[in-house]
């Protein structure tokens, strides 16, 4: 299934270690943000609107 997804430009998380480990790949686009895990670029992709990624990355960085 081509949903547009796979043609984005990914970013891997900053805090990505060159070991690999836990890390996410994040991609924008006009109104959504997606989120990948970087292990499994071809697996499951969660996204959210521009808002309420806005909201999660501010909590995240409140704590």
């Amino acid at each position: 299934m081509n949903n547009g997804i796979g043609e984005q430009v990914w970013f891997k998380s900053s805090y990505s270690g060159a070991q690999g480990g836990d890390c996410i790949e994040v991609a924008a686009c006009p109104g959504n943000i997606h989120v990948r895990d970087s292990k499994d670029t071809t697996g499951p992709v969660l996204t959210f609107t521009a808002d309420a990624w806005a909201a999660f990355v501010g909590f995240a960085a409140d704590d």
